[in-house]
């Protein structure tokens, strides 16, 4: 089914300004958000947008392949979910639930808690299975740093007692079961670190990615752990104003060198997710070459932005006024982000983690930022 220019209009819509917070906020159902994956990986639906026609298309994601050609590059975010919420109580019997949200050291990590009081220096949490945490400091805004211990060996223990870190919006009153277990993790997932995950590359299954290499599609890692910019809204009224914490990256050198030279030839770069396109971005030269190595991503991409690296991307349906809906923004034009999320409401697609996804492709050459419509051409 072919897009039009007059979808059904969303309760609450899209304001004019581009570059106004209040332009990337939109009434959603609360059935929209998908509370379980599809019953396959790639039985999920696939929007396909021509950013160059304004229009879109219709299809199932096991079907991407049509809509990618030989010599495409897909680069995924191999950063795996690891189980860092964990429940506690502390001595004097008060809940706490805890979020380790980046390990210091062998046993200490920097978390987010909530408690009912905050935790006082040297306080003990016992976590059950003989896992207890001593909390060290309180570094302000819910965050703070906790060492743990355990009887037996430390990472065996937490892999024992923590819980996939499912975002608030997937309800779950008894916890993640089996299937988010399994679900709530990309089939290529390699190295642990991530407090969410990457989710446009849930949709993908193992025969499938096996099936696009034989089509000539080539398929790079790199890895950035996801941490809490995740789910930070954007509180500034100006969207350049917001700032994002960083999240540690890793671009191998094979990577690096192929993704040059894929661009050197003209071929398409196609991130799997916005995570995928910040680390990207964040380690590109001016002329869009790629450096190898560990870094730190914390640009803020929005609308006016110009991708060095990428020619389309891949991507759920994110959050109202969320930086991830602005890297999608900035790579296709607000306006034909408000018409495409429209047309998802209305076609029933669901949002979020468990739900559906997006592709994108820019034909040709590297991407500049859409020049129709921008508050800034920067």
């Amino acid at each position: 089914m072919q897009g039009t220019s007059s979808p059904t209009p969303v309760p609450g819509g899209w304001q004019t300004d581009d570059m106004s917070v209040a332009a990337y906020d939109f009434a959603l159902p609360r059935g929209a958000v998908a509370q379980r994956p599809a019953l396959r990986r790639d039985w999920a639906r696939l929007m396909v947008v021509d950013p160059a026609s304004g229009t879109w298309s219709h299809a199932r994601f096991a079907e991407i392949g049509r809509f990618l050609r030989s010599g495409d590059v897909l680069v995924v975010n191999d950063s795996k979910v690891v189980p860092a919420r964990l429940w506690g109580r502390k001595r004097s019997g008060g809940a706490v639930e805890v979020l380790l949200v980046e390990r210091e050291s062998t046993d200490q990590w920097t978390v987010i808690v909530r408690s009912r009081r905050r935790p006082v220096p040297g306080a003990t949490i016992e976590f059950g299975s003989g896992l207890s945490g001593t909390w060290v400091a309180y570094c302000g805004g819910g965050r703070g740093r906790l060492r743990l211990a355990a009887e037996g060996d430390l990472d065996a223990t937490l892999l024992e007692v923590g819980e996939v870190p499912l975002p608030p919006y997937i309800r779950r009153p008894c916890g993640p079961d089996a299937e988010d277990r399994e679900r709530y993790q990309t089939v290529y997932a390699r190295v642990p670190g991530s407090i969410a995950a990457p989710t446009a590359g849930l949709h993908f299954t193992g025969e499938l990615v096996e099936d696009l290499a034989k089509g000539g599609i080539t398929i790079l890692q790199l890895t950035l752990h996801v941490g809490p910019a995740t789910f930070q809204p954007i509180r500034t009224e100006d969207v350049r104003q917001h700032t994002l914490e960083g999240e540690r990256y890793f671009i191998p050198g094979e990577t690096a060198a192929a993704v040059s030279a894929a661009r050197a030839a003209g071929r398409r770069i196609i991130a799997v997710g916005t995570t995928t396109t910040r680390a990207l971005e964040a380690a590109a030269e001016p002329d869009g070459t790629l450096r190898p190595g560990a870094g730190v991503a914390r640009t803020v991409i929005h609308p006016g932005y110009r991708f060095r690296v990428i020619n389309g991307l891949l991507t759920n349906f994110h959050l109202p006024r969320s930086s991830l809906l602005l890297v999608v923004a900035a790579l296709l034009g607000r306006e034909l982000v408000q018409r495409c999320y429209r047309e998802a409401l209305a076609e029933g697609y669901r949002f979020y983690s468990y739900g559906d996804v997006m592709l994108a492709i820019h034909h040709d050459g590297p991407v500049s930022a859409p020049q129709v419509h921008l508050g800034v051409t920067g």
